[in-house]
């Protein structure tokens, strides 16, 4: 079984305050777990995200804007 983390464990991990994880949790942007009340972070859902938000090239995955939004305000390089 993956080791489950707290919400402050994965804020000392990703550097940003605690407050910044419970508001991404519940907006189902960082993947986790509800245990009734609680909320816990587990350890190799966390490490694959991340994975995910570099393989983005820069797309910060669930944070970023839909890939279609994004491209329909680019420019037509043909005009």
């Amino acid at each position: 079984m993956n080791r489950l983390l707290t919400a402050t464990q994965v804020a000392e991990r990703l550097g940003v305050k605690p407050g910044w994880v419970w508001a991404q949790a519940r907006a189902g942007r960082i993947p986790h777990v509800q245990l009734g009340r609680y909320r816990r972070f587990r350890e190799e859902a966390l490490e694959d995200w991340l994975r995910e938000l570099e393989h983005a090239g820069g797309d910060h995955g669930p944070l970023a804007e839909p890939s279609a939004a994004r491209f329909a305000r680019q420019p037509d390089a043909t005009a």
